[in-house]
This record gives C-alpha cells, sequence and structure tokens, in this order.
C-alpha cells in the first residue's frame, strides 16, 4: 500500500507540466546559474545531487559551465581494474564438466561481480562523472551482454572501448564497436559466412545504432549482412579477426547504393545518412534533457551534429546549453535509474565502502544489471525504474542507509534467489559469499556527522534533491529522522 501511494505521488510529480519549483530559490532568469540551476545541472551529468558540485557550478555562467564539463571528460578510468581482468580465457573452457573447467568458470563468474563493482568504484570516484554517464549511455545504446559474450574480460575491453570514445567521433565508436570482439559474439558475427550470412549485427547495427526503427528494409538488411561477412574473431586470443576466405565480395545494394560494399562501406553509407543523426541525438536529448523530444529542435542539434563528422562534445554542447534543457517545466521529469540512485547516495553522503561488490548486486535486482542488459534494445528506463516492485526495494535500500544495518543489500539479495546476480554469486562459490557478507558489514554512513554539517549549512538540506519535496518537510534544524523522511520522499527518485 505505501509504495502504491509512492508509486502515484512520483507518476504526479514526474509529470510534464506539473513540476514543483522552489519559491525561495528560482532558476535564474539569466545565464548565470542559480544554485536551483546547479542541482539541475548536476543531476543531468553526474550521479545524484552532490552538494560540493552545487557550490561548485552555483554563480558560473551556463556557457563556463558547459565547456567546463565538456573540457573534462575522460577517455580513461582512474581506478585500477580488477586483478586479472585483462586475462582472456575462452568461453569453452569455463563451460566443461571438468574440474579445471569448473574452477576456470569460477574464476569468471568471480571476475564478473569484480568487474561490476570496479564499474561503480569509477562512477563514484571519477573526477569527470560525465564521462560515466555517457559510458553507461553508450553500454546501454551498444548493448551486449556477458550472459552470452561469457567473458568479463571482453565485457571489460568493451567498456574501455566506449569510455574511450565515449565524448568523442560517434563515427569512430561505431566502427571499433563493429569489430568489438564482446559485440561480434553478442551479435553473431563470428557465424555470418559467405552463403550462409547471419542477419543479427546488420539489423541493429541500422535498427538500434543507426537509423532507428523503421527506416530501412528487409532487403538492406539481407544485403548488409552480406557486406559483413569474414568479420570475427580469434577465440583463443579474443581479438578480432577478418576471414577473406568467408567473405562475400559480391555486388550489394544498401540504401538505394550498389557497389561491391564491404562492412566498412556500409557504415560509410549510414553515417552519410542524416536520419543516423537525428536518431543519436533524440536518444541523448532522452537522456540528458527530457522524455519527450521536440522534433523541430532535434533536427537542428542533428544537422550540427552531421556537420561536425559526428562530433558527441557538439551535440551534447548545443543540447545542454539549451532553453530546453534549463526550462523549469523539465527539472526533476526524469526518474533515476538504480545506478543512479544507488551510487548517488553514497556519494552525496561520502559514505565510506571498502567494497563496492554487494552495491553491484543490489543494482542488478534493482533491475539494471551491468554488463548484462535485458536484451538488444537495453534498459528501457522512465517508468520502469519505478514501477511497485522496484519502488519497495528502492525503500528499503534508502531506509537502511540511515539503520546501521546492511543498506538494505543483504535482504535484497536473499529475496532474490532466481535473479540472475544471486546465480553469479552461487557461481562464484562459497568464497564469494563470504567476501560479499563482509563487504556489507564494513560500509559505514555516519548519519549524525551529516547532521552536525546540514545544521551548520542548512542550504545543503535543499541540495539533495532537484524539487521541492512532496512529503517531508523541510526543517530549521533537521534530525536522522528528517533526512531518513526526505530519502524516502518520491523527489528524491527524480533528476
Amino acid at each position: 500500500m505505501v509504495c502504491v501511494t509512492v508509486l502515484t505521488l512520483l507518476t504526479a510529480c514526474a509529470g510534464r507540466g506539473r513540476v514543483p519549483v522552489a519559491a525561495s530559490d528560482p532558476p535564474s532568469s539569466g545565464n548565470v546559474l542559480s544554485r536551483e540551476d546547479a542541482r539541475h545541472l548536476a543531476s543531468r551529468t553526474g550521479f545524484g545531487v552532490v552538494p560540493a558540485a552545487v557550490a561548485h557550478w552555483t554563480g558560473r555562467t551556463r556557457r563556463a559551465a558547459v565547456d567546463e564539463l565538456l573540457a573534462g571528460l575522460r577517455d580513461t578510468a582512474v581506478t585500477p581494474p580488477p586483478a586479472g581482468i585483462d586475462r582472456y580465457v575462452p568461453s569453452a573452457r569455463t563451460g566443461g564438466r571438468d574440474d579445471d573447467a569448473r574452477e576456470a568458470g569460477r574464476e569468471q563468474a568471480q571476475l564478473s561481480i569484480a568487474l561490476r563493482a570496479w564499474w561503480l568504484r569509477e562512477m563514484r570516484e571519477t573526477p569527470s562523472p560525465l564521462t560515466e554517464r555517457l559510458t553507461l549511455f553508450w553500454h546501454n545504446h551498444f548493448v551486449s551482454s556477458q550472459e552470452k559474450v561469457r567473458s568479463a574480460t571482453l565485457m571489460y575491453r568493451q567498456n574501455v572501448l566506449l569510455r574511450r570514445h565515449a565524448g568523442g567521433s560517434f563515427a569512430r565508436m561505431l566502427r571499433a564497436v563493429a569489430r568489438d570482439p564482446a559485440m561480434v559474439v553478442y551479435l553473431d558475427s563470428a557465424r555470418n559466412r559467405k552463403g550462409a550470412p547471419n542477419e543479427n549485427f546488420a539489423r541493429e547495427l541500422m535498427e538500434l545504432f543507426t537509423l532507428g526503427e523503421g527506416r530501412y528494409t528487409e532487403s538492406d538488411v539481407k544485403e548488409a549482412a552480406r557486406a559483413f561477412t569474414g568479420w570475427g574473431f580469434d577465440r583463443e586470443s579474443g581479438a578480432f579477426r577478418f576471414r577473406p576466405a568467408q567473405h562475400d565480395g559480391g555486388v550489394k545494394t544498401v540504401l538505394g547504393y550498389t557497389a561491391r560494399l564491404d562492412g566498412d562501406a556500409v557504415i560509410d553509407r549510414l553515417l552519410a545518412d542524416p536520419r543516423t543523426a537525428e536518431h543519436i541525438v533524440r536518444k541523448l536529448w532522452r537522456e540528458f534533457v527530457s522524455p519527450d523530444p521536440d522534433s523541430d529542435r532535434v533536427t537542428a542539434v542533428a544537422a550540427d551534429f552531421h556537420r561536425s563528422g559526428h562530433d558527441v562534445k557538439v551535440a551534447l554542447r548545443t543540447l545542454l546549453l539549451s532553453d530546453e534543457f534549463w526550462a523549469p517545466a523539465q527539472r526533476g521529469v526524469l526518474v533515476k535509474s538504480p545506478t543512479d540512485l544507488v551510487v548517488g547516495s553514497l556519494a552525496a553522503f561520502d559514505a565510506e565502502v571498502p567494497d563496492y561488490a554487494p552495491f553491484a548486486l543490489l543494482v542488478a535486482r534493482l533491475g539494471q544489471n551491468l554488463f548484462a542488459p535485458p536484451n538488444v534494445k537495453g534498459w528501457p528506463g522512465g517508468e520502469v525504474w519505478s514501477d511497485a516492485t522496484t519502488l519497495l526495494q528502492r525503500k528499503q535500500y534508502l531506509d537502511g542507509l540511515f539503520r546501521g544495518q546492511d543498506l538494505g543489500v543483504g535482504a535484497m539479495m536473499r529475496a532474490a534467489a532466481e535473479d540472475r546476480a544471486q546465480k553469479l554469486l552461487k557461481r562464484g562459490g562459497p568464497q564469494a559469499a563470504a567476501r560479499l557478507t563482509r563487504a556489507l558489514a564494513g560500509v559505514r554512513l555516519d548519519a549524525d556527522a551529516w547532521i552536525d554539517r546540514l545544521r551548520a549549512r542548512p542550504e545543503e538540506w535543499r541540495d539533495l534533491v532537484v524539487l521541492d519535496p512532496v512529503v517531508a518537510a523541510m526543517p530549521a534544524a533537521p534530525s536522522v529522522a528528517d533526512l531518513r523522511a526526505l530519502f524516502q520522499d518520491p523527489v528524491y527518485q527524480l533528476r
């Protein structure tokens, strides 16, 4: 019953044109960022609303803030990767019944948990949260999953690739992804041979990665699949390999163009089509601006994006400087993903986390199993993040933050016996389970210290959410109970 009430309030709060704006701290009418503006920018370009980030952006101009954000984008992670993650083990060696295969399988399971934990730590500790938000965005655009790839190493290498290109050239990223071994396995490119073309990669290349649904024909897919024949990978080394003997070098017609096309030529045609730029900009709009893109503005931004040679920074800068991004009606209209919720909460309260593995499983339990999206279309987001079941689980996690318990993670893991995350834990063996239990006990959040800080800096109380709370009050002298109430308020679910 509680969950239904929260869902109702959340839906009302997130509806277009029904967004409450703090009367005491209105958005600026000019280009200098008020504290309200700074909260909005921080929530959309990072994870959660961190008071330090709000203070940093307040008083700057929109242009200066956006330019600084884009200049700070990184192409590498700052935290060291999990030990052993770069040692590739062919999946065939992890699926057998002998002792060596079972041990290799357990190692892969533990590596996969470590990989998820590493990425959450990077999201928390990076000096450029926007880099990780973009990397996560592209992970949900160029979807592949460890459930099929069965190699934590290949998934890690793909994550490195996406980060390297996250704020750079979409064209270069697209070409690199087409050759990425994790993608080659996930979309069956390795099975695409002359005389027996596999259409999976060609179809998703057009429908999901470039043009968008309904903007190509079945003939285009079949012909493009022929162009990508011979694109595979070496199962022993895990590296991309082109096999000329398996390539169909004949004449093909794709999007009305006829020639002896290979895979690169098909990608050239897709990039030349302005509908690709429109598709990418529309998705960036939904990630950073609002759930309902303005078609005319998307077309205009996409034209600049296309002319720039598909420079992601060009599109992102235009979107972040747009009136639509800064409009009061667009504040708090996006629902936090599980990753937003978990990483943002830990960051906002500077929680000490010696091991992020439990939180990787928690994020999976909440519906966002990193490195394992549900299907080729990825996580749909939006209302899916806030249904009756997930809202109750979010409440349990947030409530646990202030009770000195296990942050609500342990109970969720026990209740998730059939979840993929729990299966991973089982395959990891009893040592993995014991390590996670110890890690849960090691997480510390000093709520009393935070209350002392909020009493000394009352403006930071309001910085924890992007909108005025629906239920919780804004007390003059906050207590732990007030802080808990704020975390349970529907607006804490929004960004």
